[in-house]
């Protein structure tokens, strides 16, 4: 079983910075991608960028340009990190860390908390 744990969401004006962090504990395979999702207020869920364990990265469209996502496999520990800068109010949700992990022919997927993130205008 894997936990994800999430940090640093909060309140923030438009134009500011801020960065996420999620902590993944348990058992976690070695072939994986980690992620960000995105839940806007009456909106679905959607993936706003993500990283495998060989470091290739995806960024949604909607946050190209102004966020940076990084994870650290070091001492057994898996830790994901995401830096926005330049937010605008609709960069308003709440922010889930995800982790794929595939076993095998399977994926086990596990979601975090979330946490929040408001920006103000």
């Amino acid at each position: 079983q894997v936990q994800l744990v999430e940090s640093g969401g909060g309140l923030v004006q438009a134009g500011g910075s801020l960065r996420l962090s999620c902590v993944a504990s348990g058992r976690v395979f070695p072939v994986n991608t980690m992620g960000w999702y995105r839940q806007a207020p009456g909106k679905q869920r959607e993936l706003v960028a993500s990283v495998t364990s060989d470091g290739r990265t995806y960024y949604s469209d909607s946050v190209e340009g102004q966020a940076t996502i990084s994870r650290d496999n070091a001492n057994a520990k898996n830790t994901l990190h995401l830096q926005m800068s330049r937010l605008k109010p609709e960069d308003t949700g709440v922010y889930y860390c995800n982790l794929k992990a595939w076993v095998g022919l399977n994926i086990d997927d596990y979601w975090g908390q979330g946490t929040q993130v408001t920006v103000s205008s």
